[in-house]
């Protein structure tokens, strides 16, 4: 069974999000918590929760993976910054227990000069301050195609976080195949090596979704500009052999492709037709 979805706005409820996906022909999708540059989050439904969680759970979804707004940078050089990060994360964590046993996932940040060892350690003293034992949601850092001064360029990055979160069992990352190009490794020659590093460097068993992107630019760029599945410097064949990749092949797959709903439709069909 390939999980596969796509970015949904979620102004309508997560019922709708549900129907859409399905209409989709996707079991599992991505959805921003609060407005993608804002700060303000929508009131939670309960029934309009409840109806969802009836429904993916007869079409048996995957888990879904919810995106922190682009604002977040629990690394800036200002604190009132900081602080919003931490209470925007905390706030979010605590709504997604209406959803549990899903993912939430954020971009790292940008250090804005002060320095990656700076970075790490505001990141990973963010997630110890609002993570808690009992919460079900896993949070996921996500790899960067290295931007300006953007944390989690590189899987040594990342697990430089991750080794400081607390709660081991609450933190993973999600892999961006345009923005793991755009920041110098080669998927597209070279899949398996570059999965054996970050199973040395990360583990594989922290890898716990993809999303699945072309790229505009070629290898190590640094832009992070998404394209449409097939049509960009990453290519079809190679998004195939990911897709159905022995140790990627369970994960759920998030397109955030420059598409509308039938270009999303279009996408899905087409590689749920390559998945073996």
């Amino acid at each position: 069974m390939l999980y596969i979805g796509n970015h949904l706005s979620s102004s309508k409820g997560f019922l709708q999000m549900g129907k859409e996906a399905l209409s989709l022909n996707a079991n599992t999708f991505s959805f921003f918590t609060r407005n993608p540059r804002g700060s303000k989050a929508k009131d939670i439904d309960d029934n309009d929760v409840q109806q969802f969680l009836t429904l993916a759970k007869q079409y048996k979804f995957h888990k879904l993976v919810a995106h922190a707004p682009y604002t977040l940078n629990p690394c800036s050089n200002r604190e009132e910054v900081r602080k919003f990060a931490r209470q925007t994360i905390a706030d979010d964590l605590l709504r997604m227990e209406k959803l549990p046993h899903n993912y939430y996932n954020f971009h790292p940040g940008n250090h804005l000069g002060q320095g990656i060892d700076f970075a790490i350690k505001a990141i990973s003293d963010c997630l110890n301050e609002v993570m808690w034992p009992e919460q079900q949601t896993t949070v996921l850092l996500e790899t960067m195609a290295g931007k300006g001064t953007e944390v989690g360029k590189t899987f040594a990055e990342l697990q430089a976080i991750i080794e400081h979160i607390n709660l081991q069992d609450k933190i993973g990352v999600c892999l961006d195949t345009c923005h793991i190009w755009d920041g110098g490794y080669d998927i597209v020659n070279n899949l398996d090596d570059v999965l054996a590093d970050f199973d040395k460097i990360i583990g594989l068993d922290k890898l716990k979704a993809i999303h699945l992107n072309d790229s505009k630019n070629d290898l190590n760029t640094h832009k992070d500009r998404h394209e449409k599945i097939g049509q960009g410097k990453i290519g079809l064949d190679a998004i195939i052999k990911i897709i159905n990749h022995p140790q990627l092949k369970h994960l759920p797959f998030i397109l955030e492709t420059p598409n509308d709903h039938d270009g999303y439709a279009q996408e899905i069909a087409l590689l749920r037709a390559n998945f073996n």
